[in-house]
């Protein structure tokens, strides 16, 4: 019987000590819009630039530790993944209705592209050029301030047209659809 206390102490301990853990370096975030009467939604971690500021995408920055760069995965942890209930026309690509993982070029700083992969299910480090749906050019600009925290944005502009747009640090780069 002392035995069961002593585990049952254990056991409450250990849950006090594991509900005040930091919350997540980059937690998980989901930006979903409805354009011309379908959903599209961008899934992804977002992390936080985290007195890194100048050190992200800069040639020896964070991102160029990545096994694929200038291949970005455009999030952290798990793949950020985009999916659509309509057949979209990103930029130059065909993306029939479904659910893909997002990763970025950004290997020329003036103009990133955007990459649409039919791979599923990846962590974010296993790109895999030969599952590219295909790539597109993105516009690049500075935001008017630091963006603390990887953001996505997906909005409607009218007509069944929209502007898919990921900004942190000092960048953001867009790229514009088309629902069918």
């Amino acid at each position: 019987m002392k035995g069961h206390f002593v585990c049952t102490g254990i056991l409450l301990a250990s849950t006090a000590v594991f509900a005040q853990q930091k919350p997540m370096a980059s937690p998980p975030e989901k930006e979903i819009a409805t354009i011309h009467g379908k959903t599209i939604s961008i899934t992804y971690n977002s992390p936080r630039v985290n007195g890194r500021a100048g050190h992200i995408f800069t040639k020896d920055g964070l991102i160029s530790h990545d096994p694929h760069y200038p291949v970005w995965r455009a999030g952290a942890n798990p793949a950020t993944t985009l999916h659509t209930d309509a057949d979209l026309k990103i930029g130059d690509i065909n993306v029939p209705a479904g659910t893909y993982t997002v990763f970025v070029d950004i290997s020329d700083p003036a103009q990133w592209v955007f990459i649409v992969s039919k791979a599923t299910g990846e962590w974010g480090l296993a790109y895999d050029g030969s599952k590219d749906l295909g790539r597109t050019k993105m516009m690049t600009s500075m935001p008017s301030g630091l963006v603390e925290d990887l953001k996505y944005t997906i909005t409607d502009d009218g007509g069944g047209k929209g502007t898919l747009t990921l900004a942190w640090e000092h960048m953001r780069a867009s790229v514009p659809f088309w629902v069918h």
